[in-house]
């Protein structure tokens, strides 16, 4: 096998919840011309269509599927239903949510409600999926996405940094455990990307004070992400489990 063919994703199941936007609906783009048959995961089906129609008409295969990542039984039903397919050999476990306000504002709710989805809506989709995995005997790969908010912090979204920082943690605890079933556990650690949902921001004059503090002074574009996607969830990261991939143009390394 070619190194460039190590990449390929030919005859693979892929799930990606929090498909119906942003990154999600980027990733499942990626995997999808790369050979995989995607399924679309999120708790708007009508939203997915578009997006499923896209990959159809692109010439790869893709399915709607809904998603609420944080009820256990929604969870297996999702998946009940993906066995149509087969078990997944890929998870891309994207689905998660923000509040933003200061720390001495945010409530019991805002904490219970970013955690419940970014923090227990990932363990719960990720051993639903190694479950499913194990007895299919294939191994796997599972992609958390966490964010560069679990390595550092930022203002005004304290329960999303926490959930983050949580979500690395469990990617390894995970990884030391489903090693044994040759699934690997990998998370990749997103910087600032310029989507639909941030834009407007991020070309303003609080996200053009954001940019002079990365040490490229550049944002991220989805497309940045698509090479680092693949090497985790590929042969080509065959020997990667348990750790965090930042892709952040050096924020993370910037200066304190």
């Amino acid at each position: 096998m070619s190194t460039l063919d190590r990449f390929r994703l030919d005859g693979r199941i892929a799930l990606v919840t929090g498909a119906s936007s942003g990154l999600g609906e980027h990733f499942a783009g990626v995997l999808a011309e790369a050979g995989a048959r995607v399924a679309l995961a999120a708790r708007r089906v009508d939203k997915l269509q578009p997006l499923a129609e896209r990959i159809t008409a692109a010439g790869g295969q893709a399915r709607v599927l809904a998603l609420d990542v944080t009820d256990a039984a929604s969870v297996r039903a999702c998946l009940d239903e993906l066995a149509s397919w087969g078990a997944p050999d890929i998870l891309v476990n994207n689905a998660g949510v923000t509040i933003t306000r200061p720390l001495l504002e945010q409530t019991e709710e805002d904490f219970d409600q970013v955690l419940d989805t970014n923090l227990k809506g990932n363990w719960l989709v990720a051993t639903e999926t190694a479950r499913r995995m194990v007895a299919a005997g294939r191994g796997g790969t599972i992609v958390n996405v966490a964010s560069i908010l679990g390595e550092r912090v930022a203002g005004g979204v304290a329960p999303y940094a926490i959930s983050k920082s949580a979500v690395i943690h469990a990617t390894r605890a995970m990884a030391l455990e489903l090693a044994r079933h040759r699934i690997r556990v990998n998370a990749l650690l997103p910087g600032y990307i310029v989507t639909d949902l941030n834009r407007d921001f991020l070309q303003s004059e609080a996200g053009d004070k954001l940019r002079q503090r990365i040490p490229s002074r550049r944002f991220g574009e989805p497309a940045d992400l698509d090479g680092p996607l693949l090497l985790l969830a590929s042969e080509a990261g065959a020997a990667m489990t348990g750790t965090t991939v930042a892709v952040d143009s050096g924020h993370l390394v910037s200066s304190l």
